[in-house]
Formats: C-alpha cells, sequence, structure tokens
C-alpha cells in the first residue's frame, strides 16, 4: 500500500531520515520502532505531508504523493495522529467527531440561507455515526464531556474514532500508549484489532512499548540514525546484532533487555 523509496530528510546539517526505504502491506499493523532520535516521527511528517522531502519520493497503492499536502492525504485516506492528542478541548467528544468530515453542508452561507433542511439531515446523519464510533471504541459514556477534560488515554481513543469518522485507508498512530494507562493501552490495542480485521484499516504505529508492540503488529520495522536497519517479526528483530547495538551499543548477550 506504501512504498517509501530512499526518502531523506535534512534540517540544516542535521540528516533527521537518511535514506530509509520501506513497504507498508495493505491489511497489516505494520510497528516502528528504534531508539530516540532515529527518524521514526519525522519519516511519519514526510509521508503525512506535514514536512517536506529533502529527496526520494513516497508512493500509494501506486500513485505518487511525495510532497502532497496534509489535507490532500486526507481525502485520499491516509491520516495520522500525533504523540500529544489534538483534540477541541471546549467542544464535547461526540462534537469532536462530527467536526471531522470535510465538505459539510453548513460550511457554506448559501446552505445556512436556503439549505436548512439539509443541514439538519447530515447533522443527524454524523451525530449517529459519531456515537457508533464512540460505542465501537466503548467510550460513549463520555459523549457529552468536554474532550479538554478526559484522561489522556481517552484522548487518545477519541484520536482513533476520528479516523473512523471518514473511514480511513491507512493510519499512521504516533506513540499512542505514551502516558496512557494499561488499560486503556489494552483498549486502544482491541480497537486497533478490530478495526483492522472488521474494517480493513492498514497501520502503521510508533511505540516504545514492546509488549504493546509484540501483541499487534508483524511485521515491525526498527530504524536508527534515519535509516531502515532491520524488518521482521519482534522475536527476529530483538536477535539482531545491528538492532541490539542501536538500542544499547553492546552485543547480544545484552538483547534481552530490549523490552
Amino acid at each position: 500500500m506504501i512504498v517509501v523509496d530512499d526518502l531523506h530528510k535534512h534540517f540544516g546539517g542535521f540528516h533527521a531520515v537518511d535514506g530509509a526505504s520501506l513497504e507498508i502491506r495493505k491489511g497489516s499493523i505494520t510497528g516502528l520502532i528504534g531508539p530516540n532520535g532515529a527518524g521514526k516521527t519525522t519519516l511519519f511528517n514526510v509521508i503525512a505531508g506535514v514536512h517536506k522531502q529533502t529527496s526520494g519520493r513516497v508512493l500509494m497503492d501506486g500513485e505518487d504523493i511525495t510532497g502532497l499536502e496534509p489535507h490532500e492525504l486526507f481525502h485520499n485516506g491516509l491520516l495520522r495522529t500525533f504523540q500529544i492528542a489534538h483534540e477541541f478541548s471546549s467542544m464535547s467528544c461526540r462534537e469532536n467527531l462530527m467536526m471531522v468530515p470535510a465538505g459539510q453542508a453548513g460550511e457554506t452561507l448559501w446552505n445556512t440561507w436556503f439549505g436548512r433542511k439539509r443541514i439538519a439531515d447530515e447533522e443527524r446523519a454524523l451525530r449517529a455515526k459519531a456515537d457508533e464510533v464512540l460505542e465501537f471504541l466503548t467510550i460513549s459514556h463520555l459523549a457529552d464531556h468536554k474532550a479538554g477534560q478526559i484522561s489522556g488515554g481517552q484522548k487518545k481513543l477519541l484520536e482513533l474514532g476520528r479516523t473512523m469518522m471518514v473511514d480511513a485507508k491507512i493510519v499512521f498512530l504516533d506513540e499512542v500508549g505514551a502516558g496512557v494507562n494499561r488499560t486503556l493501552l489494552n483498549t486502544i490495542a482491541d480497537a486497533i484489532v478490530r478495526l483492522n480485521k472488521e474494517r480493513g484499516y492498514t497501520f502503521v504505529v510508533i511505540e516504545h512499548d514492546m509488549d504493546f508492540i509484540g501483541r499487534i503488529c508483524d511485521p515491525v520495522i526498527c530504524m536508527a540514525e534515519g535509516k531502515v536497519l532491520a524488518e521482521g517479526t519482534l522475536a527476529e528483530i530483538k536477535a539482531n546484532e545491528q538492532v541490539i547495538e542501536a538500542y544499547l551499543g553492546t552485543g547480544l548477550k545484552n538483547k534481552d533487555k530490549i523490552a
């Protein structure tokens, strides 16, 4: 589904992504791991149009999407979430979800004057879909809560819910487990797996929690210093000498420390 071909992103003299090449298989949940500063988030940002590449290209379903703006990629079904959730804090969780779909009738002045029935019908449909998403994610009890007042883990679930409002094709999740308690992390993992199996979503997941990665991801790709070091199952990655040295700077005797 996604092909990254010899991608580079430089910030002055710093090569954050340095010739990375990888493929994301349609229907997979791919884990992306690596030590801090490996270039994982920058890679996400370039793929998702947040940063422009220095060189290289990105393909989606065989089409060159290199350099497209985030809103253009959004319409193509490519979405990403962030390490820190981005919510409209003064709006309810339901309203946050209803805001997502683009091109709503109420966005035009003409319709606010002459298309009120169309707007009302659309809002009823969006409300019903938002409630369905909240139910799917087991947070329907938060529908009327202000999004700024819910927990960090619940905000991560709400971000995942946004992707469901537009039926995304591929979702890039950046440290979905950061600051999330184990119970909610399990709920997030269950939701990702269900979306993958029941709705055909493809996911790419940056995460430092190896238990989380091992539970839901196959394959796993490891980056270091802006490059792709290895790809395989988590067990294969944890036994790879290059990966071990990237994390620890030591030999195989310490491989069990990658956890």
